[in-house]
């Protein structure tokens, strides 16, 4: 009798649980339908006018055609992103709250011991929104014709050629060590306050050569103002078919190409990503959107949540190892 009173029990338990769950996916399915009905803000972790903040402010703008509400750019730079990170992974789980970044949340894991926030638990990736690479570039008077004659001009015995970068920890200051290590070269790295600056002294001559992204230098190129001499992607880019990569001449497996994603804090309903997701996708299938992303050099990517999260940890896990080996710390 007493196990028959505590299957039944357990049995009662059982159905009150399941029947719980079921409604508490029902509201959860009655919100994210709901969802938004407020603007949405989205942080940026650069300060205006940069390729992140670009991207950010184009997809808000045209947010609300496919959610009804508007979506509100914030910028929080310092701390080389981590500022604006930290920021987001203390607000609420609800979807109003995301964080755009780009490759450089990815590299800060190895370079900064302390970020008050764990990359990889405390957010979940919604949409990764674009790629681009950077570009090696020279000036248009350099002796340096080809990736070749650089590389040659740089080995460690000569000691002779120097790199502007977007700043320490940027995918552009990786890059350049990253073809260090392939090629057993030594180019010294400058760092710059970002990819403006080093194109300037590129084109005033004060830095022999700059690794800056694509976007940034794509006028300068096209106006035969610099010289490009190879790209750091995977594949050539749309924006300048004629420039080879850097892994067709002579160093294959070398790629780095810059993403730009949107996160939101760990927590956020499932329903809630694939409704922002969604609402995303519709934005960047624009067309007039399309068109914006390959005059800046960008490449549409779409790729949801399961794929920008295995993206994120790839490039989380591998420059943590690059900024091991090349002995980059910040504190």
């Amino acid at each position: 009798m007493r196990h028959a009173l505590a299957f039944k029990a357990i049995q009662a338990l059982a159905i009150l649980t399941y029947g719980l769950g079921a409604i508490s996916q029902a509201a959860a399915q009655e919100k994210a339908e709901q969802f938004p009905s407020k603007p949405i803000n989205i942080t940026v972790t650069f300060p205006p006018g940069g390729g992140t903040d670009v991207l950010a402010r184009l997809i808000g703008n045209y947010l609300q055609d496919s959610t009804g509400h508007s979506a509100i750019v914030e910028n929080r730079p310092g701390a080389s992103g981590n500022l604006g990170a930290r920021y987001v992974a203390g607000r609420a789980p609800d979807g109003y709250s995301l964080l755009m970044v780009n490759s450089s949340f990815a590299v800060n894991p190895g370079v900064f011991s302390n970020l008050a926030f764990d990359p990889k638990k405390d957010f979940v990736p919604i949409i990764n929104v674009a790629f681009v690479p950077s570009v090696l570039i020279v000036p248009s008077d350099s002796p340096y014709q080809s990736l070749s004659d650089m590389l040659n001009a740089a080995k460690p015995e000569k000691n002779s050629v120097s790199y502007g970068s977007c700043g320490n920890g940027t995918p552009q200051h990786l890059a350049g060590e990253m073809l260090n290590i392939s090629a057993k070269t030594h180019i010294t790295h400058i760092p710059y306050t970002g990819c403006g600056p080093a194109l300037k002294d590129v084109l005033g001559g004060q830095v022999p050569m700059a690794i800056i992204t694509a976007s940034s230098a794509s006028a300068q190129i096209q106006a035969g103002q610099v010289r490009a001499l190879a790209v750091t992607s995977q594949e050539r880019s749309p924006l300048m078919p004629n420039i080879p990569t850097v892994a067709e001449q002579g160093y294959p497996g070398y790629q780095l190409n810059q993403w730009h994603g949107l996160l939101a804090p760990a927590g956020t309903p499932v329903a809630i990503q694939k409704k922002l997701y969604d609402d995303l996708v519709k934005v960047l299938e624009r067309q007039e959107i399309k068109d914006k992303l390959a005059s800046l050099g960008y490449t549409p990517a779409k790729d949801g949540p399961s794929a920008f999260q295995l993206i994120l940890n790839s490039d989380i896990d591998r420059f943590a190892m690059l900024t091991k080996e090349i002995g980059l710390r910040a504190d």
